[in-house]
């Protein structure tokens, strides 16, 4: 069977709200500049007027290829595509809700985001953090798998360099765009 990242499976484990979060509200972002698939770089300490919405994901995989082992049982990791597609899908209500910028930021290389850009046809850059900067300063949630260290999903509202909203956990990762949407028209 091959494997589509753009389906969910029925069974997909719900993440649990661990605490990892909880800090972040509030928090300043640090002043590292990440490159994007736009091919500038998003200096995040710098993000000007108005909102940012940043989705953190752990990693999109290619159609056809396989996910790491174990993928599907890992609550909270499977679903990037959807979720990518998702925020493409309602990139202009949240623009027109406030949002002045959308980004989707992981730990894959620049690269392999530029494919899934590309390939998803989103209207917005995806950044990269392969050192995994944000995990230290904020403090952004991780996980290990299959040898490698991924963030945990979860979106932040951005307003003046200042974190204003987390949601995490994220689920579904196919219905998230909508629940920040949801937000912003709640909190103009």
């Amino acid at each position: 069977m091959t494997h589509d990242p753009a389906v969910l499976p029925d069974d997909l484990p719900v993440p649990d709200d661990d605490g990892a979060a909880r800090h972040l509200a509030g928090t300043a972002l640090p002043d590292v500049a990440l490159p994007a698939t736009d091919g500038g770089q998003v200096r995040l300490a710098a993000l000007g007027p108005g909102r940012t919405v940043l989705y953190v994901y752990p990693m999109t995989t290619v159609p056809g290829a396989p996910p790491p082992d174990g993928w599907d049982l890992i609550p909270g990791a499977r679903g990037c595509t959807a979720e990518a597609c998702a925020f493409r899908d309602h990139h202009r209500d949240l623009v027109a809700a406030g949002a002045a910028r959308v980004f989707g930021l992981s730990s894959q290389d620049p690269a392999d985001q530029r494919e899934a850009a590309g390939r998803l046809h989103l209207p917005f850059p995806l950044v990269s953090d392969a050192g995994l900067r944000l995990a230290d300063d904020p403090g952004l949630p991780t996980f290990e798998a299959a040898g490698m260290r991924l963030f945990k999903r979860l979106t932040l509202v951005v307003r003046d360099e200042r974190v204003e909203h987390v949601f995490y956990p994220v689920f579904p990762p196919d219905t998230h765009a909508e629940q920040v949407l949801a937000w912003l028209r709640a909190n103009p």
